[in-house]
């Protein structure tokens, strides 16, 4: 790392879904990582029509334990996410996408529902979109573009387990809430 560089070993997730019980893990796995951020790609709160109720579904405790790492927190907002919820929420949840900087590369983060992989937004060469929505975890390239995906905290689809993943310097890892690794990439 040269003199002036910014570093940052970020932590991606996505679609909490107001599970207390997930979250409380995601929480912890945030801990365990030593990760300087949580960047949360949105649907954090509600379960929305189309899924089941996660199990620990209880939006106010998930409130509670979001708000208690407020400073930790960057958000974008997921097609579930409202203007009530940022009413709760002590930290901004709205922006559409958010734009970080990690010393290695920049990284665009997106829900997914309007912005995501099938409908890229101009990025440089060598920058990293991630987004959620889908639930399913996934990691490709689009000519010198990154695309990935952490799936779901609560509601994992397509046989996926409940994951994130972590950028540190130019590799993206995915793993499970109990911090198993499943898959590793060199960016």
């Amino acid at each position: 790392m040269m003199k002036g560089e910014v570093y940052m070993k970020l932590m991606i997730a996505s679609d909490i879904h107001g599970s207390a019980l997930y979250c409380a893990e995601l929480l912890e796995a945030y801990r365990r990582e030593g990760a300087d951020k949580l960047l949360l790609l949105g649907d954090l709160l509600y379960h929305g029509a189309r899924n089941d109720l996660p199990d620990g579904y209880d939006t106010k405790k998930t409130t509670a334990l979001l708000n208690g790492m407020k400073e930790h927190l960057l958000c974008v907002r997921g097609n579930c996410d409202s203007e009530v919820d940022q009413m709760v929420l002590e930290f901004p949840v709205l922006g559409q996408y958010a734009v970080v900087f990690t010393g290695e590369r920049t990284v665009f983060a997106v829900h997914g529902h309007e912005w995501g992989p099938d409908r890229l937004p101009a990025l440089s060469g060598g920058s990293l979109l991630v987004s959620g929505h889908t639930h399913v975890p996934a990691f490709r390239r689009e000519g010198d573009v990154f695309l990935a995906n952490p799936g779901s905290v609560s509601i994992p689809k397509e046989d996926s387990a409940r994951g994130y993943m972590v950028l540190e310097s130019n590799t993206l890892i995915w793993k499970t809430l109990a911090g198993e690794e499943v898959k590793r990439e060199n960016l």
